[in-house]
């Protein structure tokens, strides 16, 4: 079996939405979109991988497959639920209304998307062939949602209730989150919805949970933000209010991006072992990865993230998990300099995983394999242009806002991604690099690594 620490990464080929993410049974278990045949976007499938610990994941096969007419052509994202001993899986199918005669696996024209689950008894186990049931037809009636574009159920229970939202449209113009319910899981009515230019044109992977007593609303509204070069559709989340005899949502404020790298798409929560209210997402990345003796690979997932929320700010901050990872050998500068390394220009392990930890100064640059992170006018800016490629339309530079004199950073690098906790999650920079080099040069405070680098 392939094996990933700290990041899922793709086994091969293509990966994309993290789903059904769930404790169950003293494991996690996180699907995936999922391509078997390339590295590129094609009919879905749900892969699937387990961990003990959020940190050493083992892959385990696919675990759904197109088997039915509603999900012929590929099944879409969803989410997980315990019931009864059993995990439910709830995801959208899809059917392709015309074939592309120059390749099956993309969408001709014009599909149906309808809702499905399929439950397991141990939670590795799904009978794809008699197991799937449709549980919310293809829609017809475009004021209750959109027949092609609504997808990705997030459902969970509250009372003696279950709850589905689900992403959509309203004709093309703007994003709706449609809220179902149900007695049994299985059965489910129309309650509401709610549209919203936050939203964007079309709302994807919506998820929503409580912090401290109080909704958050997370998802990935598609046409938000043109002008930031590269990707059009990016992950938000912002408090809200959420009632659950009408499935009424109001939102609070504006929106605030996940991640300012805005690499990062479609993430997922679940509670961990602990109750804690943790985050996986999708780090896209432009180009497959190619190393001898591996299949390319296209996609990885973010660390877990935990979710907490401070006087309407939602922070996302590095797990436990990640830090009793890094705990045992914490290189500060003393023991850097008994190496009789320059500390200024630190050599670390070739494609090994490590932690930097450094408060910055005003003007200060810490350039991490190529990667540049500075201070600027109260900003936290990072730069990859030396360590992207000649990828065009995509940015290079990322930006934190304001930050107000508070330049603490926890980063965290391997070969793929670097991503950039400031000041305790308050903000996130998560960027996906190519041939990101093994050198530090900068002040830094302490270094966590996975082997003696003496």
């Amino acid at each position: 079996m392939i094996k990933n620490t700290l990041h899922l990464k793709a086994p091969g080929n293509w990966i994309n939405d993290p789903n059904g993410f769930i404790y169950y049974k003293g494991r996690y278990h996180l699907f995936y979109q999922y391509f078997p045949y390339a590295p590129v976007w094609g009919t879905m499938h749900w892969g699937h991988a387990v961990s003990e610990d959020l940190i050493s994941w083992e892959h385990v096969g696919v675990a759904l497959f197109p088997t039915k007419y509603e999900d012929s052509n590929g099944c879409f994202s969803g989410s997980a639920i315990e019931w009864n001993g059993k995990v439910n899986l709830y995801y959208t199918g899809i059917h392709y209304n015309e074939i592309n005669a120059e390749n099956i696996h993309v969408d001709a024209k014009d599909h149906d998307a309808a809702q499905l689950m399929i439950s397991s008894e141990d939670g590795f186990v799904f009978d794809n062939f008699g197991g799937k049931r449709v549980v919310i037809p293809k829609i017809e009636d475009t004021e209750i949602g959109d027949y092609k574009d609504t997808r990705d159920p997030k459902v969970w229970k509250d009372g003696n209730d279950f709850y589905m939202v689900i992403g959509s449209t309203y004709k093309g113009e703007v994003g709706r989150a449609i809220f179902y319910k149900s007695e049994d899981g299985e059965n489910w009515s129309y309650v509401s919805q709610i549209r919203n230019e936050r939203f964007g044109r079309s709302l994807e992977c919506p998820d929503m949970f409580k912090l401290n007593g109080r909704y958050v609303f997370m998802g990935s509204p598609m046409y938000i933000a043109e002008e930031a070069g590269g990707y059009e559709h990016h992950a938000i989340c912002m408090p809200a209010d959420f009632k659950p005899e009408t499935c009424s949502l109001s939102l609070h404020g504006n929106y605030q991006y996940i991640d300012h790298g805005l690499d990062l798409y479609a993430p997922q929560t679940n509670l961990d072992a602990a109750g804690r209210r943790v985050m996986i997402a999708w780090m896209r990345m432009p180009k497959a990865v190619e190393q001898e003796g591996e299949k390319p690979w296209n996609g990885m997932m973010c660390l877990p993230r935990v979710v907490e929320m401070e006087d309407d700010h939602i922070y996302f901050r590095v797990h436990p998990q990640v830090d009793q990872f890094f705990e045992k050998e914490i290189l500060t500068k003393e023991k850097i300099l008994s190496c009789e390394e320059d500390f200024q220009k630190l050599s670390i392990p070739d494609k090994e995983p490590y932690r930097v930890q450094v408060t910055l100064k005003e003007g200060e640059t810490l350039d991490i394999g190529g990667f540049r992170i500075w201070a600027e006018r109260d900003f936290i800016k990072t730069d990859r242009s030396r360590v992207f490629g000649d990828i065009e339309g995509h940015r290079m530079i990322s930006s934190t806002p304001k930050v107000y004199g508070n330049y603490k950073l926890d980063i965290f690098a391997e070969p793929n991604l670097i991503e950039v906790f400031v000041n305790d999650g308050e903000y996130v920079i998560s960027n996906v690099v190519y041939g990101l080099g093994n050198y530090i040069k900068g002040r830094i405070e302490k270094i966590a690594v996975g082997k003696n680098i003496c």
